[in-house]
């Protein structure tokens, strides 16, 4: 592989798997209000949040880390104000303090702050305006969690984003080279130095909440559930690890974990499923990491094309990365791996995101059941072929048209879902 490719494809992987603190959509308002508090510099008397519908959507039903059980987006945004560090980014809450939640919840009483919906705007987009008697703050948020596109001091830009990106989860690098073929031969070129890091604390991370999430009652217990049923299956640990590990971050753990495309759901999803059949197979470490490479990067590439957020399901592509990271983990050829990816998508492309909650961990289940269904399918020659549904005479353009399905066609699905949840 070429150099300049190389460095394109693990500049892409370090600039996505960063760690987060519970759901990403609470935290980057959280991150936004914490950042338009330390550029007032004084305690605020007001703030209003402006946000997207999807925000809306996936902050609605998911507790808000370290809060003590607080949802929605009010929390959030007081919970950064009165005790988050904005240096932190996605971990910023982890600075919360007993006297910062008490002090939240006081606020939240007196309608210190609002949320206002805002309409043709980026699928993910947060403002965050306060104000104090001698001055004002605002902070922007557009298109990836921690991407501040402006920031507004007593009415005046000192900030926007033609000038400079600032604390931006996004990667720089063109994801348009992205492609299954050249992330399989990136993952067996990259050299374990370049990605040992970044796949270690993704491992633990992951591991670890998943661990608390089979140990604990979090939500409705989805993983635990599955592991009571069959904890001698492989298929059904894979399922009830990632499953688990979404239980507990929806339902407030305040563990990190290490995202894929700009969720915690998604990074567990790519992560455990693979991790389990490594375990089961007695896979080497460096034989884990490669697959885990594939499983992310497949991930991503999938989601260049939906975007961070909309009405279709992200832990779709999370799942199918998670597949063809088993898939090379046993050594299926370039052309299962592409029918891994056919398969999956083929059947559960199009399940719909009604926002982050505890049914997240069901549907992670359900799409790692499908991916290694897919898997299975793959094995034996089996694929759905060019002309079924949107599945088309290549992979790449598979991918393509599921994705455009995801980012346009579901556009009014994704109108519809709000409404309706936004309904008394």
């Amino acid at each position: 592989m070429e150099k300049q490719l190389y460095d394109t494809y693990l500049a892409i992987l370090e600039g996505d798997m960063v760690t987060a603190l519970g759901c990403t959509e609470p935290i980057a308002v959280a991150y936004a209000a914490a950042k338009a508090r330390q550029v007032l510099g004084v305690m605020p008397e007001k703030c209003v949040v402006s946000c997207s519908g999807n925000i809306v959507k996936n902050v609605k039903g998911v507790v808000v880390p370290n809060s003590g059980g607080l949802k929605g987006i009010e929390a959030a945004a007081v919970l950064g104000i009165v005790g988050g560090d904005a240096e932190r980014s996605l971990t910023v809450l982890e600075t919360v303090t007993d006297e910062d939640r008490q002090a939240a919840q006081k606020l939240l009483q007196d309608d210190f702050c609002r949320c206002v919906l805002l309409e043709g705007v980026p699928g993910l987009y947060i403002s965050v305006a306060l104000s104090a008697k001698d001055g004002s703050a605002q902070v922007d948020i557009q298109d990836y969690h921690t991407n501040i596109v402006k920031i507004k001091k007593n009415g005046a830009d000192i900030f926007a984003a033609s000038a400079a990106p600032v604390h931006s989860d996004t990667a720089t690098p063109d994801r348009s080279l992205l492609n299954v073929k050249d992330i399989l031969q990136f993952a067996e070129e990259v050299q374990m130095e370049d990605i040992e890091e970044v796949i270690t604390q993704q491992i633990d991370y992951n591991s670890t909440i998943a661990r608390e999430g089979l140990a604990h009652p979090y939500g409705v217990q989805v993983g635990r559930s599955l592991l009571a049923e069959g904890a001698g299956d492989v298929k059904t640990r894979a399922k009830a690890a990632a499953a688990a590990g979404s239980d507990a971050r929806m339902s407030g753990c305040a563990l990190p974990v290490v995202i894929n495309s700009g969720s915690g759901n998604q990074g567990i999803t790519v992560t455990m499923p693979v991790v389990e059949y490594a375990k089961e197979y007695r896979v080497g470490k460096e034989k884990l990491y490669r697959a885990l490479v594939v499983s992310n990067l497949v991930a991503i590439h999938q989601k260049k094309y939906i975007g961070s957020l909309s009405a279709y399901c992200g832990v779709v592509s999370a799942a199918c990365g998670s597949g063809t990271g088993i898939a090379y983990l046993l050594g299926y050829s370039y052309e299962e791996i592409c029918d891994v990816i056919t398969n999956t998508i083929a059947t559960i492309g199009g399940m719909v995101c009604d926002g982050a909650k505890p049914s997240c961990a069901a549907k992670i289940a359900a799409a790692v059941d499908t991916a290694i269904m897919a898997l299975n399918l793959s094995r034996k020659k089996l694929v759905f072929q060019p002309g079924e549904g949107l599945v088309k005479d290549d992979v790449e353009k598979t991918i393509a048209s599921i994705g455009y399905m995801g980012r346009e066609g579901m556009k009014t699905t994704d109108v519809e879902i709000l409404k309706i949840m936004l309904e008394k």
